[in-house]
């Protein structure tokens, strides 16, 4: 019973990190976005667009790395729609990303029913991407009793999205073209007046962060084993990695932990029964807790994640201060 208990421990802490990476790549995406000063709402369909193309690319061709690279590529190319919009046109940044959002559910479901009615791609007969997304054992790592399973026993894409997460910690902070951005994030007139390419900078990172949101859109698509139904891949992952941004304070490093506690709760749905099972004296109400809360509750964290951010006023808080300001040079 003993051991029992502790594979439902490890089954529990493994779908945490199986379901919720995607998380990850949307919050550091959009951490990256937001540092140049811009707020993007379109994460949702940023994240649809490379999801549809990454999957269906990557299976054509039967590679992992291609489905990748496809799904940076079409989320950066949302990107640099939203830049041209915002950054050269001077477009509004929330109804743009809102539209984005709306534009890129409705080519996820334009061009997956379209080849649905052609032939749909089933993921199990393309041997490099089912092989490629399996999980890795890793030595001694994945041994360890518990936790060895549970966070040391994924797929590559687990890793790659962790490696993104600290790679642009270290860039925004370490380096020279990450402290300019983070400048213009704050005062886009003082940089310029240094010289720094305001436009080309805000192009540059809005693609780069929505092809970072387009690989963990893929990912989505890939861990449901390409079933393309009604229903869309992403499934408001977007707006809480809207959220989560705020939580993890702006920190691509510290999303890896906002991604673990929103993963908590939100995979409470799937495992709270077997968790309710298996240590009945403590957790034995998760039974009785009816499953339309458990779907809505990453939701409600997100909301209540958004209300006490707005209230309080955080010391050493990473919030750009010109988030959301368009940048005109003539006013400078």
């Amino acid at each position: 019973m003993e051991l029992n208990k502790l594979d439902v421990i490890s089954t529990f802490i493994y779908n945490i990190i199986l379901y919720n990476i995607p998380l990850l790549y949307g919050t550091v995406g959009e951490i990256v976005v937001e540092k140049s000063g811009s707020l993007n709402l379109g994460v949702e369909g940023i994240m649809a667009v490379g999801a549809i193309f990454g999957y269906i690319v990557g299976c054509y061709t039967n590679s992992l790395l291609v489905g990748i690279v496809t799904a940076f590529a079409m989320g950066a190319l949302m990107g640099l729609l939203f830049a041209a919009l915002t950054v050269s046109l001077q477009a509004n940044q929330n109804i743009t990303g809102l539209t984005l959002t709306t534009f890129g559910l409705g080519v996820y479901f334009f061009v997956g029913n379209a080849i649905k009615a052609v032939r749909w791609p089933v993921m199990g007969d393309y041997a490099n991407i089912k092989n490629g997304f399996a999980d890795l054992h890793i030595p001694f790592l994945s041994d360890i009793p518990v936790i060895g399973r549970g966070l040391f026993s994924h797929n590559i894409l687990v890793y790659l999205g962790i490696i993104i997460a600290f790679a642009m910690w270290y860039y925004l902070n370490r380096t020279t073209p990450g402290l300019r951005l983070r400048a213009i994030g704050e005062n886009p007139g003082s940089a310029d007046s240094v010289g720094i390419n305001i436009k080309r900078y805000k192009y540059l990172h809005i693609c780069l962060g929505c092809g970072i949101m387009g690989i963990g859109g893929y990912y989505m698509g890939l861990n449901m084993s390409g079933s393309f139904n009604s229903a869309c891949w992403i499934n408001g992952y977007g707006w809480i990695a809207v959220a989560l941004v705020i939580f993890a304070n702006w920190n691509p490093a510290a999303a890896i932990l906002g991604t673990f506690v929103f993963g908590f709760f939100n995979t409470l749905r799937v495992s709270g029964s077997s968790l309710a099972i298996a240590f009945p004296e403590v957790l034995g109400w998760l039974a009785k807790v009816p499953t339309q809360l458990y779907q809505a509750l990453p939701f409600i964290i997100t909301a209540l994640v958004l209300f006490f951010s707005s209230i309080s006023k955080r010391k050493g808080s990473g919030l750009p201060a010109a988030l959301g300001l368009n940048y005109f040079r003539e006013e400078r």
